[in-house]
């Protein structure tokens, strides 16, 4: 009988209209292998809200009259497993070859496009200010961190975190740029906070409401969660808002290369917008 009732609580009618949900509303696309994880996923989100099945939580979602149900759908469905200086290869193109291209620029425009806790916008922060000194990265670097999740957003204005985000950080800078607040938890200094400000935002919410271009955007870890054609649109949408000879960063194991963008390649996971 149990066995019976969770089946009929994750019935395929209501996964697959929240899985389409999902797709269409956020660009985030389970395939059918992923059915188990986003119903393990999907199961917090039922019993949260005690809701008796998928049926219900889809109703919910498609009417957009339950806005606390639709953010706990995409915050349980989109991955925040993050740390801090992850992918070094692509951060120290970033400290050696992006920022001394820039060093002329009086003002340096970044976005993390998805920022999850903040641990890479506050990576970004950490070098600019290894690379230029704190006062110059502090005065001329701003960072913007967007996340489609609104809970990880506040995570990341908390800037505190758990000795597991540090693990990839080098100890000297976790001495030089972090203050323990217990024993296991340590928040970003001032300084570097306040270089940093996080916003929610879809991905899928073209076109991007920025008034100002970006001289470097980070997009890493997420594309491979889009479809191919949702890939291809958001890598346009953010070549729209680079500035001209800007940068994008995307992980080593994402490849758009072949996705027939405006973005010219420079190396694993480095995209170039050529003046």
């Amino acid at each position: 009988m149990a066995e019976a009732a969770l089946e009929e609580k994750f019935d395929d009618s209501g996964y697959e209209r929240i899985r389409t949900w999902l797709n269409d509303r956020c660009g985030i696309y389970y395939a059918e292998k992923k059915k188990e994880l986003l119903s393990q996923r999907l199961a917090r989100v039922l019993e949260r809200f005690g809701l008796s099945d998928l049926e219900e939580l889809a109703d919910c979602v498609e009417t957009g009259q339950k806005a606390d149900i639709e953010l706990a759908v995409v915050d349980v469905a989109s991955t925040n497993h993050t740390y801090f200086f992850r992918e070094p290869q692509v951060l120290d193109f970033f400290t050696d070859k992006i920022l001394p291209k820039l060093a002329h620029k009086s003002e340096l425009h970044i976005w993390s496009a998805a920022a999850s806790t903040g641990d890479e916008a506050y990576s970004l922060a950490i070098l600019a200010a290894e690379v230029m000194g704190p006062e110059q990265a502090a005065s001329r670097v701003s960072i913007l961190g967007t996340d489609i999740s609104a809970p990880v957003i506040k995570r990341a204005e908390a800037a505190v975190y758990g000795a597991a985000h540090l693990e990839h950080a080098p100890e000297h800078l976790v001495k030089r740029y972090f203050e323990s607040v217990g024993e296991e938890d340590f928040r970003v200094v001032p300084h570097i906070r306040r270089m940093c400000t996080f916003r929610r935002l879809n991905l899928k919410a073209r076109p991007f409401p920025f008034r100002r271009p970006f001289d470097i955007v980070f997009c890493r870890n997420v594309l491979y969660y889009f479809e191919r054609e949702h890939q291809r649109r958001t890598l346009e949408a953010l070549f729209d808002v680079t500035e001209r000879g800007g940068w994008l960063l995307t992980s080593v194991t994402e490849s758009v290369r072949d996705l027939g963008t405006r973005w010219c390649w420079v190396g694993g996971g480095i995209y170039r917008k050529v003046a």
